[in-house]
């Protein structure tokens, strides 16, 4: 999807008038006068992206509820236009100052004490779940071999976590735990993006952040702030490893998507898989 699509979809939802984009990745993000829409990919082609949407507007009317702060959905369901779930957010106020990990941190404590939702089922953190579609999107502008390699690297590592033995109660996560997933607004932080929200182990959350760490350039002072404020490093677990690899083999294959049009996305996703070749868990990977 690319944003010229993505506003034909506005258009046909009658919400164009005067759209800006702030954000295209997974969905196409727009701000419309005081609201901001989320136009997800073809639903047509891959039915689980309409339940996601659904399902995100019910999370974020379950943190509501829950006293969690959270971005708010402006209806109370996911909207499907020309086939792309379509999703409407109460647009927050400007933020004050950049999100930092602790930020992060103190939300993520209050998403891991609250209890599984009454009314609808959080899935299980399907970390390794789009892995064969963002392949399939790449097509023939990446190497069959690299695509190989991360379909080995997903079966390997989906198998090893299943086996893992948490060390904090399983429950209700975000799913993408990054400081660019809180807002901090006048009345202080809140979670946005809450489409990966899931149900599984709250080391999925603090894996993110230790990843970060070792390959975004967050500073070591940051990480320790966060950890400080969870109380807790995921790097004491032993599993830790584990949910590292299965996210950065995720990470490779999402970059793999933007390749047929994005030639910087395209060096970016041959840097990444190399570095996996070659073990190196140091090199640094960067956005495009």
């Amino acid at each position: 999807m690319n944003e010229m699509r993505a506003r034909e979809v506005l258009t046909a939802a009658g919400l164009s008038d005067g759209a800006e984009l702030l954000a295209l990745g997974e969905n196409a993000v727009f701000a419309v006068d005081d609201l901001v829409v989320k136009v997800g990919r073809d639903a047509v082609q891959n039915p689980e992206l309409r339940d996601r949407a659904e399902r995100e507007v019910a999370v974020a009317q379950w943190l509501a509820a829950s006293g969690v702060p959270a971005v708010r959905a402006a209806e109370p369901g996911a909207r499907l236009v020309e086939g792309h779930p379509v999703t409407l957010w109460h647009r927050l106020p400007d933020a004050v100052r950049p999100a930092e990990p602790q930020d992060l941190a103190h939300l993520l404590t209050l998403v891991h004490a609250l209890p599984a939702p009454d009314g609808f089922t959080l899935p299980r953190r399907e970390l390794l779940g789009g892995v064969e579609r963002w392949l399939r999107l790449a097509g023939d502008a990446i190497d069959p071999a690299d695509a190989g390699y991360l379909r080995e690297r997903r079966d390997g590592f989906a198998t090893a976590a299943a086996a893992l033995v948490p060390h904090l109660p399983p429950g209700p996560i975000h799913g993408d735990a990054l400081p660019r997933n809180v807002h901090v607004g006048p009345g202080g932080p809140v979670l946005v993006d809450l489409e990966t929200f899931s149900a599984d182990l709250r080391e999925h959350d603090l894996v993110v952040l230790a990843l970060s760490r070792d390959r975004y350039g967050l500073a070591a002072e940051a990480y320790d702030a966060f950890t400080a404020a969870y109380g807790w490093d995921v790097r004491a677990w032993d599993g830790c490893a584990v949910l590292r690899g299965a996210r950065e083999t995720a990470s490779c294959a999402w970059v793999s998507q933007h390749a047929p049009t994005n030639p910087k996305a395209l060096a970016e996703f041959r840097r990444r898989v190399a570095s996996l070749r070659d073990g190196d868990a140091a090199v640094r990977w960067y956005p495009f």
